[in-house]
């Protein structure tokens, strides 16, 4: 009853805010035979932007309708199951208030039934279509299925012949009801003008300018993880030496840095539009700028593959520049980076309290509270002091930052984050500030050092106090130290200010319990007795030192691919360091300054439980699990000595479904696949096997869900591996052809080079199948025709039953042909 209200509520709303019948919802039905007497019904929405349906799944009445289907009661036939639907989006919905799942776009809905007698199903839906700000009330269309169109023969003769359309009235709107055909398109969302103006001199900024289509969005040149999409890439062609690269190309648009549903992470990326300027300075004759760039664009579903565009740009002289050239606009110059901003500092901020509770610097802190408190006249001048103290304490950590960034500069950094010697200098530095908190020795500064700065200490006044906070440092430095240089190197790699942002918030942890307890020092009696814990502490940061220092291995080896740091070798480690961390939390393990442990605390044994759960949660990622509370952190899983993996163990790609065959590579699901198509025809020519011809990408979500999610189930897996050739069409492949085969097509209005072999697939797809999308599925017959079972998707075959019919009638129809 209140889901009612509500929608009546809406719908009152709507009435007054338009006068007009609006109908953002169009059905169309179709049917197809799944075998004998059972046929599958399919009900398509297809929905205006900016509207969603409902799912079929909402319960309670608190909320909006669901699409719900009711079918005449008859003895003709019977329902198998119930509704199927795809995942849905769960988001928050305005209207009414709560989360909820609903569809937008395009949704397919399914139903299985068993024919008796007649072959005509019929029966009503009901729906609810609303936007951000209101709700049409609820609609009810009719339906029925002559399931007799739906015979694979019939399907086999007619499906490339004209398509009938007929019309559902529902009320007073008529709904048109077309066959459901699914429909490839080439897409093309982005468009690219490259132009040049003179700066002064010799010197030109080379603009490159992206406009986006609505609903995609294009990727930053820096992306953290390589487990993603593919950056956007300038190469130049200057074998000439005719000019030469001033600093790094700069984007300059509003970037967005959200999570990502297609590849499941953080990433960096535009839409709309979006510049990329690179200062190019003349060295030698020539006034042309020639090369490519190599980019990927994305939607909210679906990925297109990596695009190469090639560009020629004259370099005009100044007149010329102001009368040609097309001024790119400039973007918003405000921060586009609060999320890094945030997170460097709460992360320094967290990293400056786990100091505290260090043994250099945690007795520090009544010492130096009780000093101020005792020397000063009034307790408004011990407050006032204690505050000078820890604004010095600021001032200097904070100087450490900026001295750090203006010596080595934002962008030099920023390169250093993916250079291989710095990683393994890091690995180094990170093993020794671990094996010194795990207490074999202490790093500390000269004593001179520290003579000098308690000397200024004794100044008084402002300089004195500076200087006592200047040897707080100092003395400390053997627990900070580390901390420190952990959270300076992490900052850099993120470029810009970072580095100032990140001494900010451990500095401010540090400074913070000095002002507080000064101004109320009962609050000291509350703090706990110095003792072996704080040793303890000190250690539990040396095991995670440890662990990360083998991220910093891990990436120097993936930059060079040599295979020594395999993700079944970093997780191998960090299970190892969790293990031992957590016998140590137990007291199982005691090292040099530790004290012995009689009975453990509440804490600890927390602490401990939480630990040994990770290592355990961290095991099955030896035999491929995805672990993905960590993902970022090991190699990806294509890295891996497991089966399918980078450096497989054997190199044998026949794996557990059978043994070597000639030709193939280890594929998904550790199922042998071909890469080059005249090879799989010719092999399923000799086995009298359909060709599974699988379009992908190296950088392809979907493929990989598809492939994990849907190739593996019972039933699928069975067919693909002993019904069919597979073979992996990669259209992302950028190795090159040789020159003879580097040509040009046109397709459509544009013409296309094809130098890689990702090239000559993806240009394959676009002639044959007009659809440039993937992953895309055909199946092949005896002589290498399409078979009449079409092709199969992310979009429309993501759920395994459907795949599993599609697969099926594909075998089927290969077996009717022979």
């Amino acid at each position: 009853m209140l889901r009612f209200l509500l929608g009546a509520i809406l719908t009152v709303g709507t009435l007054f805010t338009t006068a007009q019948i609006h109908n953002p919802v169009k059905w169309s039905f179709d049917s197809k035979q799944i075998s004998g007497d059972e046929y599958q019904l399919l009900f398509k929405a297809e929905i205006e932007e900016h509207w969603h349906i409902y799912s079929n799944t909402l319960s309670g009445d608190e909320g909006p309708l669901p699409t719900e289907f009711t079918f005449e009661k008859s003895n003709d036939f019977e329902l198998i199951g119930g509704i199927v639907e795809p995942k849905p989006i769960k988001e928050f919905d305005k209207n009414f208030q709560m989360e909820l799942l609903f569809f937008d776009d395009e949704v397919t809905f399914t139903q299985n039934v068993k024919l008796n007698n007649s072959t005509t199903v019929k029966g009503e839906l009901t729906f609810m279509v609303c936007d951000d700000s209101k709700c049409l009330p609820p609609d009810y269309i009719e339906f029925s299925f002559d399931l007799k169109k739906s015979a694979i023969k019939m399907k086999m003769a007619e499906s490339k012949k004209e398509e009938k359309t007929e019309v559902v009235t529902a009320g007073s709107i008529a709904v048109e009801a077309k066959p459901l055909v699914q429909e490839n398109k080439v897409y093309d969302p982005v468009k690219w003008i490259f132009e040049a103006k003179q700066l002064e001199g010799d010197t030109y900024e080379f603009i490159a300018s992206a406009t986006i289509e609505e609903g995609w969005h294009l990727y930053s040149q820096e992306l953290e993880s390589a487990d993603g999409p593919v950056p956007t890439e300038f190469i130049y062609f200057n074998e000439e030496k005719a000019f030469e690269l001033l600093g790094k190309t700069e984007e300059v648009g509003d970037i967005l840095k959200e999570y990502d549903n297609n590849f499941m992470m953080n990433l960096s990326f535009y839409e709309k539009e979006v510049a990329f300027k690179q200062k190019i300075k003349l060295t030698g004759a020539g006034n042309q700028v020639k090369g490519d760039v190599y980019f990927m664009v994305c939607d909210e579903s679906k990925c297109l593959p990596p695009e190469t565009v090639e560009f020629t740009v004259d370099l005009p002289g100044a007149k010329a520049a102001e009368n040609n050239s097309k001024e790119v606009a400039s973007a918003d110059d405000a921060d586009s980076s609060d999320k890094s901003f945030w997170e460097i500092f709460i992360i320094s901020f967290l990293s400056g309290f786990a100091a505290l509770l260090t043994p250099c610097v945690f007795p520090m802190i009544p010492m130096t509270v009780s000093f101020f408190t005792k020397q000063s006249k009034t307790k408004a001048q011990g407050i006032k002091n204690a505050i000078l103290y820890g604004l010095s304490i600021i001032v200097i950590y904070v100087l450490l930052g900026t001295v750090v960034t203006a010596v080595f500069g934002s962008e030099a950094l920023n390169e250093l984050a993916t250079n291989v010697w710095f990683n393994l200098i890091f690995f180094v530095l990170l093993v020794v500030f671990a094996i010194s908190f795990l207490g074999a020795f202490e790093i500390v500064l000269p004593s001179s050092w520290v003579n000098a700065a308690d000397r200024g200490a004794d100044k008084g006044g402002i300089i004195g106090i500076f200087f006592m906070a200047f040897t707080l440092a100092l003395v400390s430095f053997s627990c900070t130290g580390p901390i420190v240089g952990t959270l300076i190197v992490e900052a850099a790699a993120k470029g810009g200010i970072m580095p100032i942002v990140g001494m900010l918030g451990f500095s401010l942890a540090i400074a913070l319990p000095f002002g507080l307890f000064a101004a109320f020092p009962g609050w000291l009696n509350s703090l706990p007795q110095s003792g072996g814990w704080l040793n303890s502490v000190k250690v539990v940061l040396g095991f995670l030192e440890l662990g990360l220092a083998i991220k910093f291995l891990s990436n120097a080896d993936l930059v060079v691919q040599a295979g020594y740091i395999t993700r079944e070798i970093f997780i191998a480690f960090w299970i190892v360091i969790t293990l031992m961390l957590g016998f140590y939390l137990m007291g199982k393990i005691r090292l040099p300054h530790d004290s012995p442990i009689e009975k453990l605390s509440v804490g600890r044994t927390m602490l401990a439980v939480v630990v040994f759960t990770f290592a355990v949660y961290l095991i099955p990622g030896m035999w491929g699990a995805p672990l993905k509370l960590i993902a970022g952190f090991p190699p990806p899983i294509n890295y891996a000595e497991a089966a399918g993996g980078s450096f497989m163990v054997g190199g044998s790609s026949g794996g557990s479904h059978g043994g070597h065959i000639e030709g193939t590579h280890p594929g998904p699901q550790n199922l042998p696949v071909f890469h080059d198509l005249d090879k799989a025809k010719e092999y399923a020519k000799t086995v009298n096997k359909s060709v599974f011809v699988d379009f992908t990408g190296h950088a392809c979500a979907n493929c990989r869900k598809m492939e994990q999610k849907v190739w593996g189930e019972p039933g699928i897996i069975d067919m693909l591996t002993n019904d069919v050739v597979i073979v992996s069409l990669y259209v992302d492949d950028r190795a090159k052809l040789p020159k003879e085969q580097q040509r040009e097509v046109q397709i459509g209005d544009r013409t296309k080079k094809i130098r890689t072999i990702g090239d000559e697939w993806m240009v394959y797809q676009v002639e044959n199948y007009q659809t440039n999308t993937q992953p895309y599925y055909v199946m092949l017959g005896p002589d290498g025709e399409d078979l009449a079972n079409g092709s199969a998707d992310f979009e429309h075959h993501s759920d395994p039953n459907d795949f599993r019919a599609w697969l099926k009638e594909g075998l089927d129809l290969y077996k009717a042909a022979k």
